[in-house]
């Protein structure tokens, strides 16, 4: 009862249950146990990263990574834009958000892709590092 009414009072105060809230690592950042420099430092996560915003606490952000991992980091290493992490053996990237569209690129497993933008049908745009952009199917991804 009392995790419904903490639910509710979230929702009214403009949460969503539903919207995750994705982010970048902005640079190279030490992942801590605990919202303080002072707390263990766990490992360091590259540039590029993309992670899920869990809780937000005076300056710091407890993120989870593609494997679940839960961490804090400092908020100012976040980046407002987006990207997905290629979670299959070897994601397609299409010229168009259709299966029977010309290939553009192939990622392999754990290649970060910028988030461009959610299409219909089960797409994700995205576009490499190196500038070739195209649509991937997001159950190949994480981060959207």
């Amino acid at each position: 009862m009392i995790r419904l009414l903490v639910v509710l009072a979230w929702a009214a105060a403009g949460g969503s249950a539903l919207a995750a809230e994705f982010r970048t690592v902005d640079t190279a950042s030490v992942l801590y146990d605990a919202p303080s420099q002072k707390g263990t430092k766990l490992f360091v996560i590259r540039r590029g990263t993309p992670v899920e915003v869990v809780v937000r606490l005076d300056g710091w952000s407890k993120v989870r990574d593609a494997d679940g991992g839960l961490a804090w980091i400092e908020a100012r290493s976040l980046a407002n834009r987006r990207s997905v992490l290629v979670t299959a053996a070897r994601a397609v990237v299409r010229q168009n958000a259709d299966e029977s569209a010309p290939v553009v690129f192939e990622a392999e497993k754990s290649v970060a892709l910028d988030y461009l933008d959610t299409a219909p049908g089960g797409w994700v745009k995205v576009r490499h590092r190196d500038g070739q952009m195209g649509y991937v199917r997001a159950n190949q991804v994480w981060g959207v």
